[in-house]
């Protein structure tokens, strides 16, 4: 599983099978008068005409819907693709599946004309044969690759449906998994379940992503802390949260007018807290376990602005405080706005999430 993977050797560069060249030197082309061929069909140069005259009489000839005739079909699709006729590809394929119903070879043949509409810069056509593939069709291999797999691959770069990104990870995950990269795949999946509202499930998923810490997510430098963050808050009990601001603020002031590390410890939040300087980037978190606040406040007197920093919004806020240290005196208490649609009664809470340390750029 990759982004953007190029499926285009499916399609392309296939020369008659053996079983088709057999066939052809074996068998005299009879009654060709009898076979009736749309001029429509016939196009490029005229060797490439005479080819696709040879190539029609041959499939007038076949009865069954076996390899034989599979293979003049791909060979005529091919050709159409090579010479970038792609609306006569997919009238071609679409005349194919509609006489031929219950064709084992029907999903490659709507897997090519998903193909050529997206040479016609049509993906949301294409999408939809991706999707009916998967959805209604047996998967076949062809040159050791499953269709149903470059299907999904397809689709979950071309649809922006979450709800459908959804049952595509999980089609994914289930029956390919020794195919995709397990940790890209139950993070995206963790993803489309945020974007749907079924939070319990992403949590579910970024907690299966969790064995996989170091795979690189595209387009998503801070997989890692994300998932962990979401996963380690969900378990947690929250009980360090305030019903707005202003009281947090309050809790925060009092304890620190009372010089109480053991107050102010209370009003920590005691899961993804975070204590780093300006520069230092989000994903270079340092803990707080052995962060010791009594070793800050013991014989200083910290204070703190009359007002919080003009940075400060609706959803974060920083308030300005120093007296911690000689080598560090100002740190930024930074508070948040909690993200967690899944309780509401904690969604929309305040809490303090951590520390800037020094003043700011």
């Amino acid at each position: 599983m990759g982004k953007g993977k190029n499926y285009r050797w499916l399609f392309l560069g296939i020369a008659l099978s053996a079983a088709l060249c057999i066939t052809v030197c074996a068998k005299t082309i009879q009654n060709t008068a009898a076979v009736k061929i749309d001029p429509y069909y016939l196009t490029g140069s005229r060797e490439t005409r005479e080819k696709l005259t040879d190539l029609f009489i041959l499939l007038a000839q076949e009865e069954s819907s076996g390899p034989e005739q599979f293979a003049i079909i791909r060979e005529i699709a091919n050709t159409y693709a090579g010479l970038k006729e792609h609306d006569r590809l997919i009238h071609f394929l679409g005349s194919c599946v509609a006489n031929e119903q219950g064709n084992i070879y029907t999903s490659y043949y709507l897997f090519m004309t998903a193909y050529a509409y997206m040479q016609l810069n049509a993906p949301p056509i294409a999408a939809r044969y991706f999707d009916l593939i998967i959805r209604n069709y047996p998967d076949l291999t062809i040159n050791g690759e499953s269709i149903h797999f470059a299907c999904l691959n397809q689709l979950i770069e071309l649809t922006d449906k979450p709800d459908h990104q959804v049952w595509y990870y999980q089609e994914l995950i289930s029956r390919f998994p020794d195919d995709i990269n397990p940790g890209v795949a139950y993070f995206k999946l963790g993803q489309a379940y945020e974007r749907t509202g079924e939070w319990n499930s992403a949590i579910q998923a970024y907690t299966q992503y969790l064995p996989y810490t170091g795979t690189i997510i595209p387009g998503f430098p801070n997989a890692d802390n994300y998932a962990k963050q979401q996963v380690d808050f969900y378990k947690s009990p929250k009980d360090w949260t305030y019903e707005n601001l202003p009281a947090l603020l309050r809790s925060v002031q009092f304890a620190l007018d009372e010089g109480s590390p053991a107050r102010l410890r209370r009003c920590q939040a005691k899961v993804n807290f975070f204590a780093r300087s300006w520069e230092q980037a989000e994903t270079d978190d340092s803990g707080m376990a052995d962060f010791n606040l009594s070793d800050f406040m013991l014989d200083n007197r910290i204070r703190y602005a009359d007002r919080l920093d003009e940075a400060s919004n609706a959803t974060e806020a920083f308030l300005r405080t120093s007296g911690w240290s000689r080598y560090i005196s100002t740190w930024y208490l930074y508070f948040r706005k909690i993200y967690f649609p899944s309780d509401p009664e904690i969604h929309g809470r305040w809490e303090w999430a951590g520390v800037y340390y020094g003043e700011k750029f």
